[in-house]
Parts: C-alpha cells; sequence; structure tokens
C-alpha cells in the first residue's frame, strides 16, 4: 500500500459565475521514504496539489488515500489531527515567530498534542540538534541566518515524529550557498530517517536533490520521472 496515493483528484474553485478547475483527474502514488519534487509554472496545480496532500483542503472529486485512509470522508478536526501527526510543513518564508525563541517555536506542534513542558523540551532540544542547531535554542529568529531560521522551521516540522515533509519553496529566500546546506539536510532526513519529502520548486538545481520530479501544467501531470542526485 501507497503511503499517498491520488485516484483521479479534481478540484474546483467557484467565483461567483466562473469554475477554475485547479487539478484535473489527477492520478499519483508516493511510497514511504521517497523524496519527491514538484514541478510547475505558476497556476500550474502543484500548489493546490501539495494542500490536499497536506490536508489543508479536500478534493472536489476522485480520493486521496494517506495511509489507506480517505481523506476527503474525514471532517476538519479529524484531519488536523492527521496534520498534526503526520505531516510536517516548511514554508519559504519561515513562518516563525520573531518574539519566540527556537526552542519555543519547535515546541509548538508539541502544545496541541497536549505533552508536558518537559517532554517538549527535551523532543524540541532533539529536534534542533538533528538540524545542527545545538547551543542557538534561546536564539530569537531575528538572531539567526536565513539558513538557520529554514533550519529551525525543518526542527519544528521533525518534532512530532512525521512520515512526511512537505516543503513549498525551501529555498527561495535562500542564497545558492545556504540553499544546497538546506538541500542537504532535507537528504540526510530522507536517507537516514526514512521521512518521505515532497518538495514544490521552480528550480531545476534545487529539484535534482530527488530521485522524483512530477511536472504540473494546466492542473494535470505532465510527466512523472526518476531522476535526481541518487
Amino acid at each position: 500500500m501507497a503511503l499517498i496515493e491520488t485516484r483521479d483528484i479534481c478540484k474546483i474553485y467557484r467565483a461567483g459565475s466562473v469554475e477554475v478547475n485547479a487539478l484535473m483527474n489527477v492520478s499519483t502514488r508516493i511510497e514511504a521514504g521517497e523524496f519527491v519534487a514538484v514541478m510547475g509554472p505558476s497556476g500550474s496545480g502543484k500548489s493546490t496539489f501539495m494542500n490536499i496532500l497536506g490536508c489543508l483542503d479536500i478534493p472536489s472529486s476522485g480520493q486521496y488515500m494517506l495511509g489507506g485512509i480517505d481523506v476527503g470522508n474525514l471532517e476538519r478536526d479529524e484531519r488536523a489531527h492527521i496534520r498534526n501527526k503526520k505531516i510536517g510543513f516548511v514554508f519559504q518564508g519561515f513562518n516563525l515567530l520573531p518574539r519566540t525563541s527556537a526552542l519555543e517555536n519547535v515546541e509548538l506542534p508539541m502544545l496541541y498534542n497536549g505533552l508536558p513542558p518537559k517532554d517538549r523540551r527535551g523532543r524540541a532540544e532533539e529536534a534542533l540538534k538533528n538540524v545542527g542547531l545545538a547551543g542557538r535554542e534561546e536564539s530569537y529568529p531575528g538572531q539567526l541566518s536565513g539558513g538557520q531560521q529554514q533550519r529551525v522551521a525543518i526542527a519544528r516540522a521533525l518534532v512530532n515524529n512525521a512520515a512526511i515533509i512537505l516543503a513549498d519553496e525551501p529555498t527561495g529566500n535562500l542564497d545558492t550557498k545556504t540553499s544546497a546546506e538546506v538541500m542537504e539536510l532535507f537528504t540526510r532526513l530522507n536517507t537516514e530517517s526514512d521521512i518521505t519529502v515532497i518538495l514544490v520548486t521552480h528550480e531545476q538545481d534545487i529539484a535534482a536533490y530527488g530521485r522524483r520530479t512530477i511536472r504540473f501544467l494546466d492542473g494535470r501531470i505532465i510527466s512523472d520521472e526518476r531522476t535526481g542526485m541518487s
């Protein structure tokens, strides 16, 4: 059984009398432990696809199966529970709270799980150590470089032992050297911890870190190729 399977999913947005077909009959399978790059021009459907994979949205039709569960049949709270347990999100803009330390930023997802403060702190410290930020626990985002801020965001995505990381243009605000460092971190997490990484990018050199590239155009998958550095 695939970790992720979409079966003819369509997503239609309505604005008054106008319908926008954001996704049309998208079918694919992603196995546990894969590293997949998702590419396509603006408006191609890749962000809508990622929102559905992240349980932030549901298809208008078709099925999205996550670990054998039909996500479209779940209530909003059930989808939120799956997001918090199974999926870590990493964004281009880091999305850190500016007046909160690195440690406290990483602790945030565990608050929703009701973990005691001692357990939260220990797990957050371990997550920061895992991304190379031991000793920076009390630093605020403004005291960290862009690459370090993205590492905090990755630690936050990992802290609930997520099986999947969904990364939306995670290197978009970083220079070339820092982008390579962040991508090498994703590669290490994928190969050493068997975390499934699904990454949206416009950049071919970033997509090349994956082992598979799915390309979207006009709401459809136009190619799905095994590629990459490994």
